[in-house]
């Protein structure tokens, strides 16, 4: 794709993982960076829950491939953090990681420089050039995102029971993409504000971040369209040619067996190297036995070959 020499101002990008969700952060990137017109104005900032130094050179290949820049937070170093974590209500769901509070603080932890960020969920695959999102009018708005499909379910209770701080005639967002003014998103000051409007026991039973961020900023967001989040892909939602998919659900694209959206493009958008070489970790992780027999060592390689 031809690259936009007519502006030189970065675009940033914020992503959030542990060292078990490497390769599907990588995966995210390089589908941002492939289909980007100023791929090298993209800054990446990964936050991230402890890194191998292995995987943090398999993520820098990003760098030598597009000429994108990274920058790395280690999350487990910064006790302010840590200590507002510790605070909210302690994720239960084992397919959750308390990772995802991480979207509340953005504002305190990446640079003052990034006034426009963009975040993305790490089990994503960009199909637009990510521009499109960094330069568009948020209409005065803090943040824009999609309508979430699922959004009267997350609005109430059992049987569809109402909740107090909810209300099923108001659109409820997928917090997995969200576009933020970082200073309007820091003066919402999320957590205190959603304090002021739940109770204790309704606090605790948030459906963490995702609520948090709904009663936050209630009826202040710009909608995007569904294409730029389109949720817990088929096969069929491929010929909606979406912008931006999300695989949310168990169906995920780096499962040898999984039948969903796209699964051969991602799979070489990660790199088979990568894929297969991830696919090996998890086996030995939930495996031990077979730890002696599968190697899951990083190969000494070349980097790819760099873009235009």
């Amino acid at each position: 794709m031809p690259q936009d020499t007519t502006r030189n101002d970065a675009i940033h990008v914020a992503l959030t993982f542990d060292d078990k969700y490497w390769a599907p952060a990588y995966a995210t990137m390089r589908s941002i960076a492939i289909v980007s017109q100023r791929r090298a104005s993209i800054v990446f900032h990964l936050l991230h829950f402890g890194l191998s130094d292995d995987h943090r050179k398999d993520l820098e290949y990003i760098t030598d491939e597009f000429g994108s820049k990274i920058v790395f937070y280690d999350l487990l170093k910064n006790q302010d953090i840590l200590d507002r974590i510790a605070q909210l209500p302690t994720v239960k769901y084992k397919h959750l990681h308390a990772i995802v509070y991480i979207r509340l603080f953005l504002d305190k932890i990446i640079d003052q420089e990034a006034k426009r960020l963009i975040y993305l969920d790490c089990d994503m695959m960009v199909r637009e050039p990510i521009e499109q999102l960094a330069y568009m009018d948020l209409e005065g708005h803090p943040i824009a995102a999609a309508v979430d499909p699922y959004r009267t379910g997350f609005q109430t209770g059992r049987d569809f029971l109402p909740k107090s701080y909810f209300d099923t005639t108001d659109y409820y967002f997928n917090a997995g993409l969200m576009v933020i003014d970082r200073d309007a998103f820091a003066a919402t000051d999320v957590v205190p504000t959603v304090l002021r409007k739940v109770t204790e026991a309704e606090f605790q039973g948030l459906y963490y971040d995702q609520d948090m961020l709904n009663i936050a900023f209630r009826n202040n967001w710009k909608q995007l369209s569904p294409m730029w989040n389109l949720q817990n892909p088929s096969w069929p939602h491929e010929a909606l040619d979406p912008h931006l998919i999300h695989y949310t659900g168990t169906n995920k694209p780096w499962y040898l067996f999984s039948r969903t959206a796209f699964k051969r493009n991602y799979r070489h958008i990660m790199r088979n190297e990568y894929f297969y070489r991830f696919l090996r970790e998890r086996l030995v992780r939930r495996y031990a036995f077979l730890k002696p027999f599968i190697s899951t060592r990083r190969p000494e390689t070349e980097p790819p070959a760099r873009w235009s």
